[in-house]
């Protein structure tokens, strides 16, 4: 029975990770720059305003980059766009939008490059956070877990919990830690709006390892 049961959880654990690996990316992007968008914006400021309409027009210019997908001139309108504005909203967004560009287009380094500058240099914690979140993602397919940890530690924007500790969660199952990798997911699920389809990927995590959230929630017995 041991042994059944033991293959069948194998079993649901390679089914979860091959839906990670198809689908893990777009979700976490989507999240994190939907995310970051609407806490940044509460927190504009009246500096930022005053530099906006040059910013802006670098980031159009950004965005069409994208758009046609020329990775030459991506590079170096971000380049020109974080060099002028670094303290700008626009700079900010701009970096993960760059980021996931060169990500897309097979430009790891480049992407992870980008991807610290945001950590580094954003002064809106919602980006900050949004560029370590998705930072502790591409150290972890290098396998460099405790620098992806490391990324999810420190003062982060509170409306990222639920992303942070499941991102933390999947370092830890990348590292063989199931137990903590559990932890990391219940407080992933309990920090995530129940209204989110993004909820069911935590319960299909939980599951795999297990563990029923409603019952661990309560305090009952997985």
């Amino acid at each position: 029975m041991a042994t059944h049961l033991d293959l069948q959880e194998q079993e649901q654990i390679d089914d979860l990770k091959a839906f990670w690996k198809q689908y893990g990316d777009l979700i976490t992007w989507t999240l994190v720059i939907v995310l970051a968008a609407f806490a940044a914006w509460n927190g504009w400021n009246t500096w930022q305003r005053s530099q906006g309409a040059k910013a802006g027009a670098l980031f159009d210019q950004l965005e069409q980059a994208v758009k046609g997908g020329d990775a030459e001139r991506v590079g170096r309108v971000f380049s020109d766009l974080k060099e002028r504005y670094p303290r700008t909203a626009y700079a900010q967004q701009g970096a993960l939008l760059a980021a996931k560009f060169q990500y897309d287009k097979g430009q790891v380094d480049a992407s992870r490059a980008t991807l610290e500058w945001a950590a580094e240099h954003a002064n809106d914690d919602a980006y900050k956070t949004a560029a370590r979140l998705r930072l502790a993602g591409l150290l972890m397919d290098a396998k460099q877990y405790d620098k992806a940890l490391a990324q999810l530690e420190g003062p982060l924007d509170k409306s990222f919990d639920a992303l942070v500790a499941d991102r933390r969660g999947d370092v830890l199952m990348a590292q063989g830690k199931q137990n903590e990798a559990r932890t990391a997911y219940l407080a992933a699920w309990k920090a995530m709006d129940a209204s989110l389809d993004y909820r069911r990927v935590i319960d299909a995590k939980l599951a795999a390892l297990g563990t029923a959230p409603e019952a661990a929630a309560s305090g009952a017995a997985p």
